[in-house]
């Protein structure tokens, strides 16, 4: 395969690679799955990355300057693996990343939010672009929390799931301060979720924020899991 020099052909291609290996008996299973929130091609996601890997090579990419075009037509289609795939392309570009290129992300996030795109854009993008440009970290997080979008205030908890001993704890704590009592699943699932990948990092400090913090059940189960094995 060569470089495309139209991003056009680069996404007919991919799209047109992708609706080849469509498998009508995963599609009922993977909708279902997904409560029937989005269509999809019925392709699993080891198959989906194995076809994707050509176009992802560097070689093979767009330029980054068209990234966000590439993106959107992506994200407009109604087949959720296209969305996986521009999540994946994406996250090869996480050293190429530029100041603007949140306003991607945001737009990502809000837009045919569910938790499968909102986790991988948290994580593998979202947190990657704070390191990089910590100064506009507190910006977009007040902004985030304030804007009452139960997608955008998830990514505030999630951003920091790879980041280890690296993570701001106190910034967290606040954060699951916030939203502890906000009566919405996906927040309090977060919550525990946080709480438990940092708990691989420092168990004694979120065991003694989860005694001294209300949490709902669901986060103070969730954030204990780890916690309860070794502390």
């Amino acid at each position: 395969m060569v470089k495309y020099s139209d991003i056009n052909q680069y996404i007919d291609e991919i799209t047109g690679v992708l609706k080849e290996n469509s498998n009508k008996d995963n599609i009922e299973q993977m909708e279902k799955y997904m409560k029937n929130n989005f269509q999809f091609l019925g392709i699993k996601a080891p198959q989906r990355r194995k076809i994707s890997r050509v176009f992802l090579k560097k070689d093979n990419r767009p330029k980054y300057d068209q990234i966000e075009i590439v993106v959107k037509k992506l994200w407009e289609l109604p087949e959720r693996e296209y969305q996986y795939f521009a999540c994946d392309l994406l996250e090869k570009y996480n050293k190429d990343f530029s100041r603007e290129i949140i306003n991607l992300f945001e737009y990502m996030i809000i837009d045919k939010s569910w938790w499968d795109t909102v986790d991988i854009i948290s994580k593998k993008l979202v947190g990657e672009y704070f390191k990089q440009f910590p100064g506009e970290r507190d910006k977009y997080i007040k902004k985030w929390i304030k804007s009452n979008n139960i997608w955008l205030q998830r990514t505030t908890i999630l951003f920091q799931l790879g980041y280890k001993d690296r993570t701001d704890i106190g910034l967290l704590f606040n954060i699951i301060e916030i939203l502890k009592d906000k009566d919405e699943f996906f927040i309090q699932k977060a919550i525990g979720w946080a709480l438990r990948e940092y708990s691989k990092t420092n168990p004694k400090i979120v065991k003694e924020f989860i005694e001294n913090t209300k949490l709902s059940p669901l986060s103070e189960r969730e954030g204990m899991k780890i916690v309860n094995k070794i502390v």
